[in-house]
Formats: structure tokens, C-alpha cells, sequence
């Protein structure tokens, strides 16, 4: 079984995921860059069950940015940690904040309909106006 440790830059919430990355989205939408601020914010997508906090939770500050997503970071440091959607089987782990090695994953960007206008795509990954 793969397993991948993270923490945020405080290191005071640490988590492991157990099961392989496979794809990373680099999201565009508004919410996200807010959120990150940055051009785009970068997600793994993992088994709910697969993650697991192994110290900090009462430093994990909530954010219910829409109805079905929730925002998850430390209240210390600021770090992003989490996008949960409440209608998946799954949530998104802010690729950023691993410790241990990934070997490139399968990659795209979503939501490019709403990318930041000073930004531009430069690379030859896949490009959706919206998730996929």
C-alpha cells in the first residue's frame, strides 16, 4: 500500500494518506485563488477513508466556502489543507502541503473559464473550462 504524510507549515497538523495519488487538478475558479492566493490551487484527490489526521485537530479551522464545500486549514499558520465536498466519496488534499515524495501523477487544469487574467497557462496538460 502507497502512503503519503503531510503536514502545514506550522507542522503543528499532520496527516497520512493511505492509498496512491493518482491526479492532481490545478483549479482556477475564484474560490480557490482566494483561498490560495495564487493563480490556482493544487488538489490530490483521495479515499475518505484514506486520510487520516494524526495530530493538530484542535488547530483545524473550517471554512464552508458553498453549500456542499468545505474548506479545511490550520488556524496557526494559515496553511490549506482540505476541499471536501460533501456529495463525493472523496476530498482533496492540498498538494502542497506533503512531506513525502510523489512521483508525477496524471495532471490537468479545471475551471479555466474563470482563470485570473494575468495568468497564463504555459504547459501542455489538459484544460477543462469547468471540473472533470
Amino acid at each position: 500500500m502507497q502512503t503519503h504524510t503531510g503536514s502545514c507549515l506550522c507542522g503543528v497538523v499532520r496527516y497520512r494518506i493511505d492509498a496512491p495519488i493518482n491526479a492532481v487538478s490545478h483549479c482556477h475558479c475564484k474560490m480557490c485563488r482566494k483561498a490560495h492566493g495564487a493563480a490556482f490551487a493544487s488538489y490530490a484527490g483521495v479515499p475518505l477513508d484514506a486520510f487520516h489526521l494524526l495530530s493538530g485537530k484542535d488547530q483545524l479551522g473550517v471554512y464552508h466556502s458553498s453549500e456542499h464545500v468545505t474548506r479545511t486549514f490550520c488556524i496557526r499558520c494559515g496553511s490549506n489543507l482540505q476541499f471536501v465536498d460533501n456529495r463525493e466519496h472523496e476530498l482533496g488534499v492540498a498538494v502542497g502541503t506533503l512531506d513525502s515524495p510523489l512521483p508525477p501523477p496524471t495532471q490537468s487544469h479545471i475551471y479555466v473559464g474563470s482563470k485570473a487574467d494575468w495568468y497564463e497557462i504555459a504547459d501542455d496538460l489538459p484544460q477543462h473550462p469547468a471540473d472533470s
